[in-house]
């Protein structure tokens, strides 16, 4: 009888312990696929000059302001003579704060990704994530670069990061860089590298290096040092940028204005002006 009770017991703890188990792998299950999956980004605008506009993908368009929070899904427009400045970054995880009145305090990081969107330009934000593998983050930045022409610094990615920006013929593959690119395949990199692949005039898929102090063209497929006069500017951009480390807080007014863009004729269809009399 006590062998019986012995053998019940034993079977019981058993019982338990294959259930313990059982529950500390779903568990473990449970946090993996919580770590992997993937959450959304935004786009802060930190700085704009001039004016712009963005819709977010409901071809309702509304005025771009110091301070705007951008998803995936956006479409970005800026009229001539103007430009916006864009940080990357998850939701939770933006450095800006609003101070009196219609300002914005920015406190640009030592390592982050930027974008200036130049004048005259048309960008849409395809996709930005960033997803937690317990050992590093993986983010992804798919960015349609209509028309015209950005500026961007990118920090050191993970292994498994994406950062791509779609060209009307082509990609380019951007990794720990700042680099200029515009919409006709014209590419210049001032730290890093830079990885351009478009399609050639007789249809075959052609690729391109492109490593600091050059250029590329897709259109003659030449690559040729950088100009100095454009090696500057992209010097300029990234001290504008904030880019280094203990750079100081910095406050922008946010234009209260409202702003039309026409997708021919620019603001108002007057070449870039600004006087907010009708619709686009």
């Amino acid at each position: 009888m006590a062998r019986f009770l012995l053998d019940v017991a034993l079977m019981k703890q058993t019982r338990i312990q294959n259930w313990l188990v059982a529950c500390g792998l779903a568990l473990a299950m449970v946090t993996s696929l919580s770590a992997q999956t993937a959450r959304e980004r935004t786009a802060t605008v930190v700085r704009l000059k001039g004016a712009a506009r963005y819709s977010n993908g409901d071809n309702v368009w509304q005025p771009i302001k110091a301070g705007t929070m951008l998803k995936s899904g956006s479409l970005i427009q800026t009229a001539a003579k103007s430009y916006v400045d864009i940080v990357l970054g998850e939701v939770t995880g933006t450095s800006h704060r609003a101070v009196a009145g219609n300002q914005i305090s920015y406190q640009p990081k030592a390592e982050q990704d930027v974008v200036r969107i130049n004048e005259d330009t048309v960008l849409a934000l395809d996709k930005l994530t960033v997803m937690d593998t317990g050992a590093d983050q993986v983010t992804e930045t798919q960015l349609d670069l209509r028309s015209g022409k950005v500026f961007g610094t990118v920090k050191k990615l993970s292994a498994a990061s994406r950062y791509e920006i779609k060209l009307p013929n082509g990609v380019a593959g951007v990794r720990g860089t700042i680099y200029t690119i515009s919409s006709d395949g014209v590419g210049q990199v001032l730290v890093g590298s830079v990885v351009i692949s478009w399609i050639a005039p007789d249809g075959s898929p052609m690729t391109q290096t492109v490593n600091s102090g050059f250029q590329f063209d897709a259109r003659t497929g030449l690559v040729t040092p950088t100009p100095d006069y454009d090696q500057k500017a992209m010097v300029k951009a990234a001290k504008e940028a904030g880019i280094g480390p203990n750079t100081p807080p910095k406050t922008f007014v946010q234009d209260q204005t409202v702003y039309y863009v026409s997708p021919v004729k620019g603001f108002n269809g007057n070449s870039g002006t600004s006087v907010p009399n009708g619709g686009p």
